[in-house]
């Protein structure tokens, strides 16, 4: 490759100033001569040409912000003519650098500076590295050229050889700016110039490539979304389609939401929020997840049946006949539910329906012990009534937005049970069974007995309002009946919204006409027997009732019911058995085995538990019902040493200061009893009640205990047909207990004949059915004495012996 030279050479140029423009040398550039600067310029050499030979010259230098370049460029004016546009110009070739010097005077108006040529000068052959940039240079070029598609000027700079005019090649670039253009003009050494356009060229192809990644990212997102916007339009024709052919309405989704919200029957505030909710959801796009939210909102609320209620059946006997067609006994709750429905047909003949906002609604709490009949009673209460049934089950909730529902910020949020059983009903006036309300929990997720409060309080469930649907809804109409277990696990302040109902079981009897009446029919369709094949006489229905089973419900009798049947059933398959078949007492044994709970007054007497001085028969409630408690005493030997009171029973605080009680009284009134106490000081006291896994706990085996120990000092045994219940003072005064009707079932159905109560339970034996009674002897007692008057058998052995 040849050098290349350009030798220094003084010059006198016109200046032709360029503004924000620059023109590098080998640039062949058209210039508007409407400008002054540049008209005076090309007039100032045209006439300098005039005067010698060869074509104008002027010298092109930069103006940036009023400023001149150092270096400006010789230019030679090829041509003066018209521009495309018919404004006149001149067509400029830039030839080479000039560096500028000190100002002069020439013809025209033109400004006139002196000057000299920049040399450039190459060794060659050139060196490796330099061919090496002139290889990455036009590598990089056309690379450029091409993804603009200018192949015609790819050709071009590839026949480019000297490095300078490479390099000035550059000024053609529109991605350069002015400054860049004007630092390659004032770089006089081609190799530095080379790698100057080099870099610059580099940097611009690196940010060209992430503009082309953003663009393609945002190609392929816009493509995404014309593509879904285009299938989502087939699918409305689809659907178009398919209403036309089903002779639907035509609207798109948020017009249908709308058109379903404005046809709807709500009421007046949640239509502004339902309409609110439209808006939204048309102004949110179809990928954002919130319209998703919006549409299961709208949906909820418009499934949920705002002014729907079912008429309430007015006939008052009719519905009292229901009730004692589907259960027998349980008269109490009955009788509530009558006096609600005699309410509320005195409320609607009146015109009192609806007073300051509240509607007649009920709440009712249904305790009592397992197997009596509360899940079952409220869908009776609703047949009754003539109402929609729905059970909320509440065993084992922890989470308070199960009840409340959860906010619908949160994935996959639902309302709460309370609104997905009205929405289950149909109806805004069903009766919800809060089923086993007593087993409800909490923990870090809150307490739903505490979000209970706000449903079950008749003085505000008019304006429930659940965290899903942030509307209020009107729970006034509905009828809340709540069972449970255990009183005690009820919180008080829910206890105190609700009418509490006790159901403390049923009665021998009852239990005889409830199997009879319900549970045998039943049993017989599900073991593939006909009505007549097997029966039951009412002797073995008695039997099962009082041998088999010990409970205050009815669900082991229906299980030894269907086990019995199931029995007979398998023994006819098998050839062994003819139906029908009447099933006696005496066959029970056979068919199921032998019985498991049989009366201590039918026993051996030697075999009873109170055969010996120093044990006494109890009644006690428990979560299953009433039940009989024995309590059982002993003396240490003096000998051991050991004094003072032990108990031993998984015994509670309360009974533990019953217990010690019991001993203080005996001690100081020992004497007046004629009992020997003057050896209680050196002897232990053992109080031990049988059934050591269960715990226990009251101060109603007060006077059992005193009882147990009084027989074992005497030597006297307690009589065994004998139960009692109480608190004893130490002075000797029997208190009061609760579940006197519960005991005296339990008592009835152990077989005891004569109960001992405290003198102020007397009130409460109206709640204890009269068959009861009448097989009861019941003793209302007001002190100790009496109590050991009646229970005491008289003495078969020496006082001192016992002793």
């Amino acid at each position: 490759m040849a050098s290349e030279s350009m030798a220094s050479v003084p010059l006198t140029l016109p200046v032709l100033p360029l503004d924000d423009e620059v023109v590098l040398p080998g640039m062949v550039v058209p210039l508007d001569l409407s400008d002054n600067d540049v008209r005076a310029a090309v007039e100032a050499a045209q006439a300098a040409a005039r005067t010698g030979t060869g074509k104008p010259r002027v010298l092109l230098v930069p103006r940036v912000d009023g400023t001149y370049a150092g270096t400006g460029v010789l230019g030679i004016v090829e041509q003066v003519g018209r521009l495309s546009d018919g404004d006149p110009g001149a067509l400029i070739r830039g030839l080479g650098r000039v560096r500028i010097g000190a100002g002069t005077t020439g013809p025209g108006a033109a400004l006139w500076v002196e000057g000299s040529t920049v040399e450039e000068a190459l060794p060659d052959p050139l060196p490796g590295s330099v061919t090496e940039l002139v290889k990455e240079y036009k590598a990089l070029a056309t690379s450029w050229l091409k993804k603009r598609g200018a192949w015609q000027v790819v050709d071009r700079v590839q026949q480019i050889d000297g490095v300078g005019a490479l390099a000035d090649n550059s000024g053609y670039s529109p991605f350069l700016s002015v400054e860049q253009k004007v630092e390659l003009l004032e770089t006089a050494d081609p190799v530095a110039r080379l790698k100057l356009a080099t870099a610059q060229l580099r940097e611009h192809l690196a940010e060209q490539d992430v503009a082309e990644t953003i663009a393609k990212d945002v190609q392929e997102g816009v493509d995404k979304q014309q593509r879904e916007f285009l299938l989502r339009r087939h699918l409305e024709a689809v659907r178009k389609e398919l209403r036309d052919l089903n002779g639907e309405a035509e609207g798109d989704e948020s017009d249908d939401y709308r058109a379903r919200v404005e046809a709807a029957d709500l009421p007046e505030k949640v239509r502004e929020a339902a309409l609110k909710e439209v808006e939204k959801l048309e102004r949110s796009s179809d990928q954002s997840p919130e319209g998703s939210w919006i549409r299961t909102w709208l949906d909820t609320v418009l499934e949920l049946p705002w002014n729907e209620r079912t008429e309430d059946r007015y006939d008052i006997r009719g519905a009292r006949a229901v009730l004692d067609a589907e259960h027998a006994g349980l008269d109490d709750v009955k009788e509530r539910i009558t006096e609600y429905l005699a309410v509320r047909k005195r409320r609607s003949e009146r015109g009192l329906g609806v007073v300051g906002g509240r509607r007649g609604g009920a709440v009712l709490a249904l305790v009592g012990p397992p197997g009596v009949g509360k899940t079952s009673l409220g869908e009776s209460v609703a047949h009754a009534m003539g109402r929609e049934f729905v059970r909320v089950a509440l065993g084992g909730v922890r989470d308070e937005a199960e009840i409340r529902g959860h906010r619908r910020t949160y994935v996959g949020a639902l309302p709460g049970r309370i609104v997905r059983a009205i929405k289950e009903a149909g109806s805004m006036n069903p009766v919800v069974l809060l089923d086993e309300i007593d087993k409800v929990g909490s923990d870090f997720r809150g307490d739903p007995a505490a979000a209970l409060l706000e449903v079950l309080d008749p003085a505000q469930n008019h304006t429930f309002r659940d965290h899903y649907l942030e509307v209020e809804l009107d729970l006034s109409d509905v009828v809340f009946l709540a069972t449970a277990n255990v009183l005690e696990a009820i919180p008080e302040a829910l206890l105190d919204r609700m009418e509490l109902v006790r159901l403390d079981g049923y009665t021998e009897d009852e239990k005889i006409v409830i199997a009879r009446d319900h549970l045998l029919p039943r049993q017989l369709e599900r073991a593939g027997l006909e009505a007549g094949e097997v029966v039951l006489e009412e002797s073995a229905l008695r039997k099962l009732a009082g041998e088999y089973t010990r409970e205050a419900g009815v669900r082991t009798l229906e299980r030894a019911i269907a086990r019995l049947l199931r029995k007979v059933a398998a023994q006819h398959e098998l050839g062994d058995r003819e139906l029908p078949f009447a099933v006696g007492p005496d066959d029970l044994r056979e068919l199921i085995g032998r019985p498991h709970h049989v009366p201590e007054s039918a026993q051996d007497p030697a075999e009873r538990r109170t055969a010996v001085p120093g044990v006494a028969t109890g009644l006690a409630v428990t979560g299953a019902g009433g039940d009989v408690l024995f309590v059982e005493a002993s003396l240490a030997d003096p000998e051991t040493g050991a004094a003072g009171l032990t108990l031993t029973g998984q015994l509670g605080d309360v009974m533990k200061e019953s217990a010690q009680i019991a001993l203080s009284f005996l001690r100081s009134h020992g004497a007046e009893l004629e009992l020997p106490v003057t050896g209680l000081k050196d002897r232990g006291v053992h109080i031990h009640f049988p059934a050591g896994a269960v715990p226990k706990d009251g101060p109603s085996a007060g006077v059992t205990m005193t009882t147990a120990l009084a027989s074992l000092l005497s030597g006297r045994l307690v009589r065994t047909d004998v139960a009692m219940t109480g608190e004893v003072s130490l002075t000797g005064r029997v208190l009061p207990i609760g579940g006197v009707k519960q005991k005296l079932l339990a008592a009835h159905r152990a077989g005891i004949t004569t109960v001992v109560i405290p003198k102020r339970n007397e009130a409460d034996l109206d709640d204890v059915p009269a068959e009861i009674l009448e097989k009861l002897e019941v003793h209302p007692v007001t002190d100790v004495r009496q109590v050991l008057e009646i229970a005491l058998a008289p003495a078969v052995v020496p006082v001192d012996v016992a002793a």
